[in-house]
Parts: structure tokens; sequence; C-alpha cells
């Protein structure tokens, strides 16, 4: 019995293809490495929400409604209490979130989109005492999220890197948290309750919240000279090397390489990747030596960490990075199985204890 639904296909989809085997990410006909770094957020959530919604715009034209969108779900972040401020980050973001009505246009779908690019910013600055900062629409959707968390015009390399990452994310065939949204779709809950419970999803540690201990593990490490004897320690400890393995790759995750060519390109802010590829070297090594019949490479969640603490972002909000990006596929997902017009309804077996007979 397969208890986590491994191997059992649960949906016919035209968003993206997930090759394990060859290592291959395919994301509406495009190869991985065809779009990240070479298409901008809003290019790939258009490509991605094509056909879809008859109203949706093209071009610059989905830019710009995208930059409406941040302006218009800014007024929500007046419900950042206090209560708020002292949760995580995913936790408030999420309460945020909620505050959205549900929908199933493409105006619903904008401001989902929107969402937690506005939020994550404000929430990361109202935990430091900061005001935050309303979007303007001019800017690009990377670059206004940028401005946002820091207070001034970042570097077009930057949002450029940050582009990358959304895109990179944005989908990623029928993961716990797409599968979650495409349930709750299905029932046509509408939009904003998709989205929701895909965020909940992300949320869990085996799924979205992996990369910030990654950045935990390397400052435990310190420096390069001690990756060996640290990450031996920990495998013989039974630990998990964060960064490392993934449940569908049995080859390097295609993903991480897009994001290690972003972080490559911000030069003098590329933080601590000469570091942190010494610590690759070092764990990759040792997990072939250690466990030679399994195919343990790097993935997508080693250079987001890296990535994200380059472009400023505190390690306790990257899953909100992450939301950012994915919402997207959630969303188009969801009008994928609300167009199916199937209600998702698996059967379970039952396996507890027959009723006892009447004596």
């Amino acid at each position: 019995m397969m208890g986590g639904l491994d191997d059992v296909v649960a949906a016919q989809t035209v968003l993206s293809e997930v090759d394990g085997a060859a290592g291959r990410l395919i994301i509406r006909g495009h190869r991985l490495d065809d779009l990240a770094g070479h298409t901008t957020f809003a290019e790939a959530a258009e490509l991605m929400l094509d056909g879809f919604f008859p109203d949706l715009p093209s071009g610059g034209d989905f830019a710009a409604a995208l930059g409406r969108a941040r302006v218009a779900v800014f007024a929500e972040v007046a419900g950042l209490d206090a209560t708020l401020i002292g949760r995580s980050p995913i936790e408030a973001v999420r309460a945020l979130m909620a505050r959205l009505a549900d929908g199933d246009d493409l105006a619903t779908a904008l401001r989902l989109l929107a969402a937690p690019a506005v939020f994550t910013p404000a929430v990361i600055r109202a935990q430091r005492g900061l005001a935050p900062l309303a979007p303007d629409a001019s800017l690009s959707h990377a670059a206004d999220i940028l401005r946002m968390l820091k207070g001034v015009a970042a570097p077009e390399v930057q949002a450029e890197a940050l582009d990358t990452y959304l895109v990179t994310v944005c989908d990623h065939g029928l993961n716990a948290s797409t599968f979650a949204a495409r349930v709750v779709a299905s029932t046509q809950a509408g939009l904003t309750s998709a989205v929701l419970a895909g965020l909940s999803a992300l949320k869990g540690p085996l799924h979205g919240c992996a990369p910030g201990p990654v950045i935990e593990m390397l400052d435990a490490i310190g420096e390069a000279s001690n990756a060996r004897t640290w990450l031996e320690a920990a495998l013989a400890r039974g630990d998990r090397l964060m960064g490392f393995g993934h449940r569908i790759y049995r080859v390097r995750d295609p993903r991480a390489d897009a994001l290690k060519r972003a972080i490559g390109k911000l030069g003098a802010s590329a933080g601590r990747l000469a570091y942190s590829e010494a610590v690759e070297a070092a764990a990759l090594a040792i997990l072939r030596e250690r466990k030679p019949t399994r195919s343990l490479q790097t993935n997508v969640e080693f250079y987001t960490a890296l990535l994200l603490e380059a472009l400023a972002f505190p390690p306790d909000s990257f899953t909100c990075v992450f939301a950012m990006g994915r919402t997207l596929g959630w969303i188009a997902h969801a009008q994928e199985q609300i167009a199916s017009g199937r209600l998702i309804r698996p059967q379970s077996v039952y396996v507890g204890p027959a009723p006892q007979q009447a004596a």
C-alpha cells in the first residue's frame, strides 16, 4: 500500500512535467533553462495562465495589471496588527491573504499573485519596527518587491536574480501544495481558498520550509575547512543534510543550476557562494561514500537559501518568497482542475477492527 500516493497519476496537465530520471523540468512546453534567467515573472505568469482566463492581458499590459494589483492589495496591510507581527512570517502572510475575497476571475488571480509579493516585505519590515512601504505599480514585479523590502531601489542585477528565482519555482508537477490546491479547487470553493490550501501545505517542514535550515547548516559549519568534519558528524547522528536529495530527482535538480547561475551574476553581492560551493563539494563526496547505492544530489533548497540570503531576505521568510513564485502554479492548476469539472475524491482502504457480532 502506498500511503504517499507514489506513482499514482492523479491529474493530466499542460502546465509542467518533472522528469526525475533525466533531471529535466518542462514548463508549458519550455525547458526551465530557456525560461529561468531569460523571462520575467510577469512573462512566465502570462505563459502559465494562457487559456485559463478569457480576458488575460498580454505583454506589457499584464505586467501593468499585476502592478495595479500590488497597489490594490496593499490596503490589507492595515490588518497587520501586533498579534500577526508576533507570528512567523508565513503565518502572518497567510492571515493577510485570507482577507482577500474568493472568486474565480482574473481580478482574483492577479490579487493572489500580488499578495505574497506585497505582504512579505510588509511583514519583514513590521517585525523590524519599520513602516511597510506601498507598492510602485510602475516597477517590475521583482524590482518592486526588493524596493518594498529594502526601502531603496535595488540594482537591476538583483531584480533579475529574484525574477529567475520566481520563475524557477513557479511550478513543479503535482507536489504536495499543488495537489492540495487542486483538491480545494475541485470543490469550486474559489481561487483564494485553493491558494490558501497550497500555502498551508507549503508551510510544512517536509515541503517549503526546507531552505531556511540550509542557512542554519552553513552558519554552523562556519568555514570551508570545517565542512567534512561537521557533515560527517551530522550523518553519524542520523541528521539529514539540508539541500541534498529529492523525492523525485535521481540526478541533479535542474533548478539548483538555474539558481546557482543567478547567484554568480550578482558579483560582489553574491554572498557566500565560494564557501557554499566548498560545502556542497564536501557533502556530495561524503554522500557518495556513505550512500553509494543512492543518488543524492544538490537540490533547489541549497541555492535557494544562498540566493535569498544574498537578496537580504531573512531565513524565516524564505517560505514566503517561495510562495511568491509558486502561487502562480497553484492558480493555474486550480483553473485547470475547475475546467475538468471533476471533484477529487479518492478511495481509502479500511484497515480498522471489524464490528463485533451481537451475542
